[in-house]
């Protein structure tokens, strides 16, 4: 195992900026133009249509939509987990699919994903010792029994689950929603990695919980010089964690808007941007009466199956234009300091 840790004095606060893994380095991970379809009864379904994107170290790139949009779907692509029927996956600049054994093997080791659901992403029959240790022992980065204990003792007390020998022998069963995340973060850190890819890894937890932990993702972010791609739908999540990252909000498997998460967040641009934005809780009851709200046309989305011609958002868009907006697909091009797919307040 390698020992980066941080003294906590010279430890950034949560949100900061790396100082190595800044906007300029180049990527590690980077999705080129992929497309992923299933075949269904009603025909193919086109889960994502052609996204670009690209994880830089220390830094935070957050996917945003609603559900069925095609986050997951591109994560697991991003991962290796399933094969783009178009478009290449690149790490390194290397495409992925054509790695051979050996840099395939580095492949897997540097990107790790945490999964959505903490109760069931842990192996109920293993201890924590054991979940956290599988990785480092697979791969020859531990040399026996007791080196892998002190390793993963390490790993439990850097994502705060202390003291690591209350945790080293327990079961799944035995600890809360909380604490099986935490295990998951520290197994995806065993391994070393240079991307960790979060899907929805904190939704399925209590807010207080949830706070907790992306705090303590954001130190890791930071000691480690760890790129993130996360997955969320909720922008409140992607304001905290990514705050000096950048955020790409999908609508049916494409990116409609894409770029630093102050400017999407504070001045969302394109239409179903700002439909999410608004749909944020406000906790303040005060500025939710006098807030003002960004109706939709509708609230059905279209079947991905029978696609609207033009504009996918089109059919519910409060902005909608007759013209381009129901005949030509609007591509993702630069406009107002940032990425956007809009006929009407976009380059397209």
């Amino acid at each position: 195992m390698i020992d980066r840790t941080v003294p906590a004095s010279a430890q950034p606060e949560p949100g900061a900026a790396s100082a190595r893994g800044t906007g300029d380095a180049p990527p590690v991970l980077s999705l080129r133009g992929v497309h992923q379809t299933f075949p269904t009864p009603r025909g193919d379904v086109p889960a994502v249509a052609g996204i670009d994107l690209d994880v830089r170290p220390g830094r935070v790139l957050c996917l945003v939509g609603e559900s069925g949009c095609g986050k997951t779907t591109s994560a697991r692509m991003a991962a290796g987990l399933a094969e783009p029927v178009r478009g290449s996956v690149l790490f390194r600049g290397r495409d992925v699919a054509g790695m051979d054994r050996r840099e395939r093997a580095r492949f897997r080791r540097s990107v790790q994903y945490i999964h959505q659901d903490p109760y069931s992403s842990l192996n109920p029959v293993r201890t924590v010792h054991s979940t956290v240790s599988a990785g480092p022992r697979r791969h020859g980065l531990v040399g026996n029994r007791r080196e892998a204990r002190r390793a993963t003792a390490e790993l439990l007390e850097r994502v705060d689950l202390t003291p690591a020998g209350d945790y080293l022998d327990k079961y799944p069963h035995q600890l809360s929603g909380g604490q099986r995340q935490r295990v998951a973060v520290a197994r995806a850190l065993a391994l070393d990695p240079e991307v960790i890819i979060a899907d929805e890894s904190t939704s399925m937890l209590d807010v207080s919980i949830r706070v907790s932990l992306l705090n303590t993702l954001g130190r890791l972010r930071d000691e480690l010089d760890v790129g993130f791609l996360f997955i969320t739908h909720d922008l409140a999540v992607a304001k905290y964690f990514a705050w000096e990252g950048e955020i790409a909000v999908m609508y049916l498997g494409r990116v409609v808007e894409h770029g630093p998460t102050p400017r999407v967040v504070n001045d969302p641009r394109h239409p179903y941007t700002r439909a999410l934005v608004s749909a944020v809780c406000e906790p303040d009851p005060d500025l939710a009466r006098t807030r003002e709200r960004f109706r939709l046309r509708g609230d059905d989305v279209p079947d991905l199956t029978d696609l609207p011609s033009g504009c996918d958002f089109h059919p519910r868009c409060p902005l909608y234009e007759r013209g381009d907006c129901d005949t030509v697909r609007p591509p993702l091009v630069p406009a107002h300091d940032r990425l956007l797919a809009c006929h009407v307040v976009g380059g397209g």
